[in-house]
This record gives C-alpha cells, structure tokens and sequence, in this order.
C-alpha cells in the first residue's frame, strides 16, 4: 500500500539503505516503509524486522558500511526538506537518511528518543555524519544526554536556535501557536529554566551555519541584532563549534540553498566551511 511516508503521526525508528521502520505515535504499531513509501508490513516492531530481514535475503541485500549523513529537519517540515541536500550528498558518496518525525505532536525529548533508535540501527557504519536545521539541532543535543555514539563524525547546524527563539517567547500562550506548533514549540524559548540550557554541548566536531544579512538589522525588525527571519545570529552561536558561517538566506531556505548545501558538505569533508580558507 502507498503511504504519505509518516509525515503526521510517525516516528522513523530503524533504518536500512531505502527501507524505514517508522511507529505510530497515537497508537503505538509499527510499519516498515520502502523506499517509495509502500508499506511492506505493518504490526509490532519484531514482525517488522522480520520482513525486512526476508527482504534482505530475498533481495540479497548486503549489508549497510561506510560513511553515512543522518538529515534532521525542524519543526513543521518534513524529511522532505532536505531533498536537494540529500542528492547532493549521496553524490558525494554518503549513504543518507532523512530522519523522519512528527514535530509538531511530541516534545524534543520524545523526538530524541526516536533518532536515538534510528542511530542504533546503523549496523555496519562506520561513520556518521549529520545536518540538521533548525529544532533538529535541539533534538540531537537532546539525544546526546542519553549517551554519545563513537562513530559520530562531524555536524552541520543550520539555524539552530542553541540559545532560545525570542519568537517562541512572544507567541508562547498564543493558541495558534499552541496549535501549529504543539508541544515542542513550548521548548523552544529562551527560559534559562527551560529545555535548551539543560541541553548537553556535541562531544564531536560540530559547525554553524547561520543565515543573516551581515548587518545589526537582519531580515527581521522585531528581532535584536542580525538574524534569518526567525533565529537570531547571536542565538545560533554555540561555544565549541569548529567553525562558523554567515549566509544572506532565510530561516526556511537555509537547507535548500546551493551556497549553504556546498557549505554543509566542505564542512563535513574537511571540517571547515570553506575549504580554501
């Protein structure tokens, strides 16, 4: 049966070269996803891996090794946002996966918990990678306290509010807001009491790209100092990075830019922006 690919009520949980296992998160059953999003089975977790272990033998499907880049979109996007970015680094050679989860109904811990599981599924990599935008930045620090993973390489944080959204104080008991953004948006304040301060700082090499026209204006006016539309500059910073870079692109375009996609995959190769600085 073709499927949406879980873009409202699932989370991705196993991943394997184009297959997914995803769970409900109102009900709490699993499927396992193609790489078209057909659906192959659907049941418990165990019924799951076993379909797409017969598929595997089925196919003669060989085992996942390697390089691999784990996509991490933010709130109110989908793991199709990075589609442009996931072309290019799987000509790049990366084995690639959007990371898939429903932002906007369960908290960034929660989200955590799901990467988590997906992390752990990567048998046979060696190395991984991730780019992430906006929350889902927050959502890697969140995995992080539940342990760090050996084979993490290096990390592009694209607009990541490491320091709080002042828009998410503004509109906080909006109920608009409350309803577009769900659970998640609560956490993403600047409360030094809140979420994000408690959020562990990446134990591997990490950069920030943030978007920002150069200026102390920036694309918004209601926002202090240079910012993308949505993130400030200054809230994107984040002690410890091995690198950082401005770009003029909005909040939204930032993962879909070609400047900011050669960006993301310089630093991942090399650990620097602009490779020939």
């Amino acid at each position: 049966m073709k499927t949406a690919g879980g873009l409202q009520f699932w989370g991705d949980v196993h991943f394997f070269q184009g297959y997914r296992i995803q769970q409900n998160i109102l009900t709490g059953h699993y499927r396992l996803l193609d790489h078209d999003n057909n659906r192959k089975e659907f049941g418990s977790l165990e019924s799951c891996q076993e379909k797409l272990e017969l598929i595997k033998r089925r196919a003669n499907l060989c085992e996942m090794q390697g390089k691999a880049v784990i996509l991490v979109h933010g709130i109110l996007r989908t793991a199709n946002s990075f589609n442009a970015m996931k072309i290019r680094l799987q000509d790049e050679g990366y084995l690639t996966f959007g990371f898939g989860y429903p932002s906007t109904r369960i908290t960034i811990t929660e989200a955590a918990e799901y990467l988590h599981q997906c992390i752990h599924s990567l048998d046979g990599i060696s190395e991984i990678n991730l780019v992430v935008h906006s929350m889902g930045g927050l959502v890697v620090r969140s995995m992080l306290s539940q342990g760090s993973d050996p084979r993490f390489g290096r990390m592009v944080m694209m607009g990541t509010p490491n320091n709080g959204a002042v828009p998410a104080d503004v509109l906080k008991q909006n109920p608009i807001f409350k309803g577009l953004f769900g659970p998640a948006g609560q956490q993403l304040g600047t409360d030094k009491d809140g979420l994000i301060p408690q959020l562990p700082v990446p134990d591997f090499e990490f950069g920030i790209l943030a978007g920002g026209k150069g200026d102390e204006k920036g694309f918004n006016p209601l926002l202090k100092g240079d910012d993308d539309g949505t993130v400030s500059v200054e809230s994107s910073r984040l002690d410890g990075a091995a690198d950082f870079i401005r770009m003029p692109v909005l909040h939204s375009f930032l993962m879909q830019n070609d400047d900011c996609i050669d960006a993301a995959v310089s630093f991942l190769k090399t650990g620097r922006f602009n490779s020939a600085d």
